[in-house]
């Protein structure tokens, strides 16, 4: 029962860029891209809100404006497909998904007579390694019912006999 991002990071090809060619870059820099010394070449994002150590600002990340969040759970929630929610409102889109998750455990409870023992719900945050952003990465569900045995199903009526005929330490062979 959890929510996670789907995307190049997700997937093990995290953007490196934002670690090389950064020596030309200076805080003061407002030009749309500077020449780095070491290789000649274009480091791109090098505007005033550019982060030092990162390719680009907050409101001009791509992998930000691409991060999709997609539900892994087999029960019947939201985010059953990749979904884009933006930086800003990922926080409340998760807790509220995992907020379903948890009311699930309730109704599932409620209908069979059990309880809930214990419901918790975890939040994951990450930093984006384009523009260093701070963003909900998604969050884990775990609940534990208490679910009371149901004494009228044959099957376990019948599991429940052969356990009394073989009895404890029916087939023990003890020796002195």
């Amino acid at each position: 029962m959890n929510i996670g991002m789907i995307g190049a990071s997700s997937l093990g090809f995290a953007s490196y860029g934002a670690y090389m060619n950064t020596s030309a870059t200076s805080v003061g820099d407002t030009s749309s891209a500077a020449v780095s010394e070491a290789e000649g070449s274009l480091v791109k994002g090098t505007e005033e809100n550019v982060r030092p150590g990162y390719e680009s600002s907050p409101e001009n990340c791509e992998t930000c404006r691409e991060r999709k969040y997609q539900d892994g759970s087999d029960e019947n929630v939201s985010f059953k497909s990749a979904a884009h929610i933006s930086p800003n409102a990922a926080g409340a889109a998760v807790r509220a998904h995992e907020g379903e998750h948890v009311s699930n455990a309730y109704k599932k409870a409620a209908q069979e007579g059990g309880k809930v023992i214990h419901a918790g719900v975890a939040i994951h945050t990450a930093v984006c390694p384009e523009c260093g952003r701070t963003y909900v990465s998604g969050g884990v569900t775990n609940t534990t019912l208490s679910i009371p045995k149901d004494e009228k199903n044959p099957y376990k009526q019948n599991a429940k006999s052969l356990l009394d005929d073989i009895g404890v330490g029916a087939k023990a062979n003890y020796a002195v």
